[in-house]
């Protein structure tokens, strides 16, 4: 088995980051052994159906202004990170700021390095791609993910309530700079 690489993200990958995006975030916040959050199968089905189908990251991946990065071993994605204008609503924030968006690592991939990876990656490009601080949404009980990004030197700017269909997931706002 080959080192995993990391290379920017291209519209022939849609359809293994829709795969990928789906199960790690089933994987993270549904399932028993991630955080088991209680979301209504319709709301659930609703938010799967729509931010990790292989058309919404077709689009996605056309957004100006961002970017994208996987992370793959002999052919099959095991991570993404997505960066680009902020969108999270914070007074302070501005488009002209940067945002992480999207971290994932597939459960199969954990403990290799490549979230860190990803991460330094991401942060590299947000400090070239902005005027002003950098921003990250993350889940209010996500402590590990927070703890990641308080070592990159985030901390917590603000709170905000992230929908899933109806069911909205209590999130903070980090900011750096």
């Amino acid at each position: 088995m080959s080192e995993p690489i990391i290379r920017p993200a291209t519209d022939a990958d849609a359809d293994a980051l829709a795969g990928i995006g789906r199960q790690t975030f089933i994987d993270t916040f549904v399932d028993v052994g991630g955080f088991a959050i209680p979301y209504p199968a319709e709301d659930l089905e609703a938010y799967l159906g729509s931010s990790f189908s292989a058309e919404a990251f077709r689009e996605k991946l056309k957004e100006p202004g961002g970017a994208w990065w996987v992370a793959e071993r002999d052919g099959e994605l095991l991570a993404f990170a997505n960066a680009g204008p902020n969108g999270l609503p914070h007074p302070d924030a501005r488009p002209s700021h940067a945002e992480l968006r999207r971290l994932y690592v597939s459960k199969s991939a954990q403990g290799l390095g490549l979230g860190t990876k990803l991460l330094e990656i991401a942060l590299d490009w947000m400090e070239a791609h902005t005027d002003g601080p950098l921003w990250i949404g993350v889940w209010s009980g996500n402590l590990k993910a927070q703890k990641l990004y308080a070592a990159y030197g985030f901390g917590k700017a603000g709170e905000y309530e992230y929908p899933v269909g109806r069911w909205r997931d209590h999130e903070f706002i980090l900011r750096r700079g």
